[in-house]
């Protein structure tokens, strides 16, 4: 193998959990460093401001949240991680690094083909009406499901 080159990791797939997924290509350990979260980096303004990435689905969102208050845009220049889904018993988790970038890592021992996912924890300013709540549920299937892409004081 060239220096600098890695094996993939993923692959992206239609998943049961929704629409598109990414799925481990081998066994990953915990800690490992999967992938970045990558896109054009601008205000929640600009970016909510722009047509939704599935206009009769607008809560599926392709913008990740950063600690100074700027979001991560997927719909103009992303990468797979956008396609990482929500779920309620991950197996990953996304932080963020000191320059503001966010990967995503295992946060437990990965199988072969199994779905890559993490806690969204969306959080979204005002009450929510009831039908606003449903674009929210969660289709995980995990056994403690908490029924919501929203963060657990919603």
């Amino acid at each position: 193998m060239s220096r600098g080159r890695r094996k993939r990791l993923f692959v992206v797939r239609n998943s049961p959990i929704h629409g598109r997924g990414v799925f481990a290509l081998r066994g990953l350990p915990k800690g490992t460093p999967i992938v970045e979260y990558k896109g054009r980096r601008t205000s929640w303004k600009e970016a909510t401001a722009l047509p939704d990435s599935d206009p009769d689905n607008p809560a599926h969102t392709f913008l990740f949240g950063l600690e100074d208050g700027r979001v991560i845009d997927a719909r103009r220049g992303g990468n797979a991680a956008r396609w990482i889904n929500h779920s309620c018993d991950p197996n990953c988790e996304a932080f963020e690094d000191e320059a503001s970038r966010i990967f995503i890592e295992a946060r437990r021992s990965i199988r072969r083909g199994e779905e890559l996912t993490y806690d969204y924890r969306l959080a979204v300013e005002g009450k929510l009406s009831k039908p606003e709540r449903v674009q929210y549920v969660c289709r995980c299937g995990a056994r403690k499901c908490r029924g919501s892409l929203l963060g657990g004081d919603r």
